[in-house]
């Protein structure tokens, strides 16, 4: 069965290519700069360390990246309900018409992929030669091509498999008369389903915060152990708030929507928010994860540059800790980015699919009385509630997460408990909300107001 009678058109799956490839570039690039940075050394020691690392962060930006697949897809399998029940009552059974997502899905990720990986291939190069030209680094035996970016390709079009299986689910759960009801009505999860989501939600975050607590009790004796535990606890608990999004995040959202304002635009964008659950949950949830990775490292290297401080150190000693933690901050926070970058990617693309998807509700808005202004206010509003939802949200993830990871690693050298707050970082990640509210509701507000009242109310969604 062709792909598009289910997914619709290339642009709205858009956003599959668009983080594979983002994904993509990544790898690559991060693989020929570990390569650079060990080219010089001796032996080849330093060049494991660094791939190993390289691949560590790779892995971060895969999954990161799944969850924004799993999300797209799910975004636009329900957005198009009703063409899938009219494939149902044809006869189309459920399980090709998912595997029919999938293949597209994964189709589109893999030339995403591809792209990627070869302009993060050529990006490198040419930076490598034109540092070599101004003498900036050393004449060496460099490779053209990193042999792990194949593999990672391969990673990176697995993974966008398994999401876009994962975000297809819905073509599963619904029944054509639930999707007849209207494109906007997701199928509603079984109270049986509903309680285990519960108990594992409940049980991974409480496992995650016991071991947490536990790390950083063991911070205290020194050692490996404590830091090993705190990762493993960021893991079971951070794992426990995905299971469990549907449950926290449009609570949130509610809450949030509160300060949004008192007047028709606003009231319209507080309920838009947290109507539909899932909806507010895909729009948010890889913002969530982005952020809380970034704040997670500048927080934790903040609270080991305010406890090296208190540290018996000479002065010499101590501006010499006090500069490579602040480096090695700024690295890790620069590489890390990246994957708050795809987050953010999926953030913007969410939220214009699921404007795109409710033309006919604006038609209506704009039929009963709407100015064009209130209608471009609404959308704004509602990604300002979002937005601000997801970076607050994660924020205080990373500050917590970043604190225990440093308090689990030189508990024993402070007194007290190590944490930090990376002002800088933290204004700059609100900045960049603020820029993102902007570039999720402008096009999106734009398209809408565009499309006359009488036109929006007679589109199918």
């Amino acid at each position: 069965m062709n792909s598009s009678l289910v997914l619709g058109s290339r642009r709205e799956v858009g956003t599959v290519g668009l983080v594979a490839g983002m994904c993509g570039f990544y790898a690559s690039a991060l693989l020929l700069g570990a390569n650079l940075l060990s080219a010089g050394a001796e032996g080849g020691t330093i060049g494991v360390i660094l791939s190993a690392v390289a691949v560590v962060f790779i892995i971060v930006a895969v999954y990161v990246s799944a969850v924004v697949i799993a999300n797209a897809v799910d975004t636009v399998v329900a957005g198009r309900l009703r063409q899938i029940a009219v494939l149902r009552l044809l006869g189309a059974d459920a399980r090709t018409l998912r595997t029919s997502v999938v293949r597209g899905a994964t189709l589109v990720a893999t030339v995403g992929a591809l792209v990627g990986s070869a302009a993060g291939t050529v990006v490198g190069d040419l930076t490598r030669t034109v540092l070599v030209a101004r003498g900036s680094l050393h004449r060496g035996d460099y490779a053209w091509f990193p042999v792990l970016a194949v593999p990672a390709g391969v990673v990176v079009i697995v993974a966008a498999a398994a999401a876009s299986w994962v975000g297809s689910r819905a073509v599963l759960r619904a029944t054509p008369a639930q999707a007849l009801l209207g494109a906007s009505v997701p199928p509603v999860e079984s109270y049986r389903a509903g309680l285990r989501r519960r108990l594992a939600t409940l049980g991974l975050i409480g496992l995650g915060g016991l071991v947490l607590a536990t790390a950083a009790a063991l911070g205290e004796q020194g050692g490996p152990a404590g830091f090993l535990l705190a990762a493993l606890g960021a893991v079971s608990s951070g794992t426990g708030l995905l299971v469990g999004a549907r449950m926290i995040v449009p609570t949130l959202v509610a809450l949030t929507s509160r300060l949004l304002g008192a007047d028709p635009p606003s009231v319209v964008a507080a309920r838009n928010a947290v109507r539909e659950p899932a909806r507010t949950t895909r729009s948010t949830m890889g913002l969530v994860i982005g952020v809380t990775l970034v704040t997670t490292f500048a927080a934790g290297f903040a609270a080991l540059r305010t406890a090296a401080r208190s540290w018996d150190l000479t002065a010499t000693q101590a501006a010499q800790t006090d500069e490579i933690l602040r480096n090695v901050s700024v690295i890790m926070v620069c590489v890390v980015v990246v994957s708050s970058a795809i987050a953010a990617v999926g953030f913007v693309s969410t939220m214009s699919l699921s404007v795109i998807q409710r033309t006919r509700e604006i038609g209506l808005l704009r039929a009963l009385g709407f100015t064009a202004r209130q209608v471009r206010t609404m959308i704004t509003k509602e990604s300002v509630a979002l937005s601000a939802t997801a970076v607050t949200f994660g924020m205080a993830l990373g500050l917590a997460y970043g604190a225990l990871g440093a308090q689990s690693l030189v508990g024993f050298q402070t007194d007290g408990f190590v944490w930090g707050i990376p002002g800088a970082v933290l204004l700059g990640i609100a900045v960049c909300g603020f820029l993102l509210v902007l570039a999720a509701s402008r096009v999106p507000s734009s398209r809408a107001v565009a499309v006359s009242p009488v036109e929006a109310l007679r589109a199918a969604g």
